[in-house]
C-alpha cells in the first residue's frame, strides 16, 4: 500500500530539514525507531494514494518500506507485504 505522508512531520520526526538528510539519518538510528517512527507517521493515514512512478525524484528502500521524493516534493511512503503464513497447526 502507498500513502501520502505529512513532508513537515516527517521532517520534525527525524529531525532533518530536507529529503536528502533522511538516507544519512536513518543509517544514524536503529532499525527498529526508524519502523516505529514510520509506523506512527502511517498509523493515522488509511486512504491509499497514487504515486506516478514516472515523477519519481529520489528512492530510499528500507527493510519493508520505500520512501519517495517526487518532483513537486511530495513524501510517500510504500509498505511492502508480509507473508506471515508461517504458522503451523501441528508438527505431527
Amino acid at each position: 500500500m502507498t500513502i501520502q505522508l505529512d513532508t513537515n512531520a516527517l521532517f520534525q520526526t527525524f529531525k532533518i530539514s530536507c529529503f536528502e538528510e533522511l538516507e544519512q539519518e536513518i543509517q544514524n538510528i536503529a532499525p527498529s525507531m526508524v519502523e516505529y517512527y514510520l509506523d506512527e507517521l502511517s498509523s493515522s493515514i488509511n486512504e491509499p494514494s497514487y504515486i506516478n512512478r514516472s515523477n519519481i525524484q529520489k528512492t530510499i528502500y528500507l527493510d519493508q518500506y520505500s520512501l519517495y521524493l517526487d518532483y513537486s516534493d511530495s513524501v510517500y511512503m510504500e509498505t511492502l507485504e508480509k507473508d506471515d503464513d508461517y504458522d503451523t497447526e501441528s508438527l505431527w
